[in-house]
């Protein structure tokens, strides 16, 4: 059965300007103001301000007036939706399956994983104690589905709600609890259906006439009729290893020590499906809702603790463990077919042994695209005949050339000063200010221009040249002019 948890934020405004400033002021009312054309206005207080009276869109001079003691700041929208990121990132520590759920809230798709805490309502009394470490207000539920965890949150008791609820439970809730348009639930109100219960009694037709598929829609959502699907923030991988320390963890062998463990019990897991990692993710949860993640790839698949803690090696150093790590997770995000036992690293002397791992450990230094190597398409114009691959990608199956080709081609063709013979073919070039006499050429062979690319390209004619030292030049010759593009061994 599908479970849900709806985390709702009713401060999170304030919550968020005192976290960022420490907890500054924390026995005072605080109100965030914007300064409008009508003068500096509200648009977030706290529960001590709410509780003396004060809310969204009254005059600052006026909240004064009735609290003189009120704190103010700057409101600021973009950082509380980057901070409301965060934290539903750091809230994937409960479930792979968290996202953010307006501006004031997340949803947590926990099927499957309340027993992990002792049932449901110890996982969500765990939840409230987290939030409440962090400085934040939350009010928790959960239920079948996003929609009753959302109403159960807001304007329920904002608790478990049993499995199976239906209109029982949910019918006395206010129509607002369907997340309704505003006017829609205005003029739901003013017709005398204030409750969930009264508008489902409605007939379905008539309702949706009246007020549009909305209404109907969010009863199919609320009670399950209908799926409500969530989009994660972090995509859950299938292969996945956690550690849940009970004393947060702050030196560097600490981080190394729980890495190993992790490492084991991923490869271990992997090697029960014969698979191998080609990217790993490790995620740092912090004490104070910070997460840190960092990243590794292999150029083949790998199910080596050793040699994947090397990866993680160099980039551990840029982990900050603030006031303590509580958790760590390892996912592996892509994997590959990998039969058999992984093979053992050689012997003393070689510990970086293997191509493979050695091209691992240069990518982790240097970057994923500072190794490569250089492999053939399709193209017409030789130079473009070629690019940058993975160092292990497969051959492409190409047709070989009507006529051989230089062993080194220059990086664009260079245009050449010729002397034309009596036959009107050059018999001396210009190149690296030396004249170059020529004794032979072969060819002709007609390159046909890419036209989707540049119709204004012309055909070239490429010939095999050879001066009187021996050495050979592949030149072509296009409207008239002449080109060196490459050099024989």
């Amino acid at each position: 059965m599908r479970r849900f948890i709806s985390v709702w934020l009713p401060h999170w405004p304030t919550d968020r300007w005192r976290r960022q400033r420490n907890n500054a002021a924390p026995h005072a009312p605080l109100a965030l103001i914007q300064r409008t054309s009508g003068g500096i206005r509200l648009t977030a207080v706290d529960a001590l301000a709410a509780a003396e009276g004060l809310m969204p869109g009254m005059r600052l001079a006026d909240a004064r007036a009735l609290v003189p003691e009120l704190v103010n700041g700057d409101a600021d929208p973009v950082a509380d939706q980057e901070a409301l990121q965060t934290l539903c990132d750091w809230c994937s520590r409960f479930t792979p399956w968290a996202a953010t759920d307006g501006d004031d809230g997340l949803i947590l798709d926990v099927s499957g994983v309340p027993h992990l805490f002792g049932g449901e309502a110890a996982m969500l009394q765990t939840m409230r104690q987290a939030f409440a470490r962090l400085g934040i207000d939350a009010r928790l539920a959960i239920a079948d589905t996003p929609a009753a965890a959302w109403a159960w949150a807001r304007h329920g008791r904002g608790d478990v709600l049993p499995p199976g609820s239906g209109l029982d439970q949910l019918g006395p809730l206010p129509v607002d609890a369907l997340r309704l348009a505003e006017d829609i639930a205005g003029d739901l109100r003013r017709l005398g259906l204030t409750t969930i219960a009264a508008l489902a009694k409605l007939p379905r037709a008539p309702l949706t006439r009246r007020f549009g598929p909305q209404p109907v829609e969010r009863l199919d959502r609320l009670l399950g009729r209908s799926e409500e699907p969530i989009s994660p923030r972090l995509v859950p991988a299938p292969w996945r290893a956690r550690a849940s320390l009970a004393e947060p963890i702050l030196t560097r062998d600490a981080i190394d020590t729980v890495l190993r463990h992790l490492l084991e019990a991923l490869c271990n897991l992997l090697e029960q499906h014969q698979r191998g990692a080609r990217q790993l993710a490790l995620h740092s949860y912090r004490v104070d809702g910070h997460v840190q993640s960092l990243r590794i790839g292999t150029s083949r698949a790998s199910r080596s603790p050793a040699h994947l803690f090397r990866l993680f090696r160099d980039q551990l150093d840029s982990i900050d463990p603030g006031f303590g790590i509580d958790m760590m997770l390892l996912e592996a995000g892509v994997t590959e077919p990998l039969t058999g036992s992984q093979q053992a690293i050689a012997a003393a002397g070689e510990e970086d042994g293997g191509i493979a791992e050695c091209i691992d450990r240069l990518q982790a230094r240097l970057g994923r695209n500072a190794v490569f190597r250089l492999q053939a398409m399709e193209s017409h114009w030789p130079e473009r005949a070629i690019h940058a691959a993975p160092p292990f990608a497969p051959p492409l199956p190409l047709k070989p050339p009507a006529a051989p080709r230089p062993v080194a081609l220059l990086p664009y063709p260079q245009m050449l000063d010729i002397e034309a013979g009596s036959s009107g073919w050059p018999s001396v070039i210009h190149w690296h200010r030396r004249r170059r006499h020529l004794t032979r050429m072969d060819g002709p062979e007609r390159i046909a221009p890419e036209w989707w690319r540049d119709p204004e390209e012309s055909p070239r004619d490429y010939y095999c040249a050879e001066d009187t030292e021996g050495r050979r030049y592949w030149l072509f010759r296009s409207r008239n002019t002449w080109f060196l593009h490459g050099l024989f061994a």
